[in-house]
């Protein structure tokens, strides 16, 4: 069917707007449904409707596509990162809409550059899912919590079956009453590993149910945890936990942020710990979350799980000899080289940027690579805020730059 043809068959009833794709190629179901929408609402989507990939590459992203949502990409760095999966020097795509980030994150980048670079490690790699079941009391908890630990190779065998690069790592029981938690842990190669987990773990739960007292209720039971805060993914990790640290010496801290060690450690202390500690924050921070999601949307990883990548801790001191030494823990990055958004045409040429796309040798390499330069390139934006709050330039910052 024609564009006309599928307007008039979602007119007269006959079609519903999500499925149009039944009937036509992916391009001309979206055009027919902005006509649609324009026609309903009086918007006028013009440039909703200008993207540069075809719309059949999105299948498997989104559904009832309409067009794309463009959103300005800078680039910063390079930055030079020592790191376990990266060697040399990165350059990182953000896409914000945030005036001013990508300017503060390319001044962080030149500092730690001029320092001689930072360091960078994947500390954890361990992407989780965690079904709740259901007993008849504590005893019967007891007695599956007990069950699982004694057969996680069990488990394992199942959960293995159903992926070509999926490890089960670790399956720990959490009882409260009659409900058993069971949050298993998988190393899961290139992928942000979310959807294999699932499907992994789902395996293993027939498993459970078959030998146990337990019920599966749901699949997900929230102790994973994903796309919410919680304590746990500060403790644990949750995809890859990633540190990044550098030494910068006294007269380039006041060369490249304008002021001094002390006052960018007591900023941090101030604001970072102190502060964060009052408000009962999980992350322990100026603005980490600024670089991830900006990382997050150029290279297609799942966006909202920028709420466990702002979970992340910056520290400051001034070390002997007056040298400034700064780091940051991201306890829960879950990042991906392969899958996903990543497929996407536009992303796929932003992780081309930074050299990390598709599947890396070995698997898990590239994923490694992308969380140590998102996590190096977010330790520069923590460094240039701070400076910019202890030289008090944050709003003239701004306002310099006409945001």
């Amino acid at each position: 069917m024609d564009t006309d043809a599928l307007i008039e068959a979602v007119d007269d009833g006959e079609l519903r707007i999500h499925e149009l794709e039944q009937h036509a190629d992916a391009d001309d179901a979206a055009e027919a449904r902005r006509r649609l929408v324009t026609a309903e609402t009086g918007a006028d989507l013009e440039t909703i409707g200008e993207y540069a990939f075809g719309a059949a590459d999105a299948e498997s992203n989104v559904e009832n596509m309409l067009g794309a949502a463009q959103v300005p990409m800078g680039i910063v760095g390079p930055i030079e990162i020592d790191g376990g999966a990266v060697e040399g020097t990165r350059r990182l795509p953000l896409a914000t809409t945030e005036g001013a980030l990508v300017a503060s994150v390319n001044r962080g980048c030149a500092g730690i550059r001029a320092a001689g670079g930072a360091t960078a490690r994947v500390l954890k790699n361990e992407m989780t899912r965690a079904p709740v079941f259901r007993v008849d009391d504590v005893a019967a908890a007891g007695e599956t919590a007990a069950w699982v630990r004694a057969n996680v190779d069990r488990l394992a065998e199942a959960a293995e079956a159903t992926t070509s690069h999926g490890e089960l790592r670790e399956v720990t029981p959490y009882v409260v009453g009659d409900n058993v938690f069971l949050r298993f842990g998988y190393a899961t190669g290139d992928a942000m590993g979310m959807n294999m987990a699932t499907i992994a773990t789902e395996a293993a739960c027939e498993v459970v149910t078959s030998e146990t007292p337990a019920e599966l209720v749901a699949l997900s039971g929230n102790l994973c945890s994903d796309k919410k805060p919680a304590a746990i993914n500060s403790v644990e990790g949750r995809g890859r936990t990633v540190a990044a640290d550098v030494e910068i010496p006294r007269d380039l801290v006041e060369t490249y942020f304008k002021t001094t060690p002390e006052a960018i450690a007591e900023v941090n202390t101030r604001k970072n710990l102190v502060g964060s500690a009052k408000a009962g924050a999980l992350g322990f921070n100026a603005h980490t979350a600024n670089t991830v999601a900006a990382a997050f949307l150029a290279t297609g990883q799942d966006i909202a799980q920028v709420v466990e990548g702002a979970n992340a801790i910056t520290t400051v001191d001034v070390r002997e000899g007056g040298d400034l030494y700064a780091s940051l823990t991201i306890a829960s990055l879950e990042v991906g080289t392969v899958g996903g958004g990543t497929k996407l045409p536009t992303q796929t040429e932003a992780l081309e940027i930074v050299g990390v796309g598709g599947g890396g040798d070995p698997p898990g390499e590239n994923a490694d690579a992308l969380a140590e330069v998102i996590t190096t390139a977010a330790l520069a934006g923590e460094l240039s805020l701070l400076g910019a709050l202890a030289s008090d330039h944050l709003a003239s910052a701004h306002e310099e730059l006409g945001r």
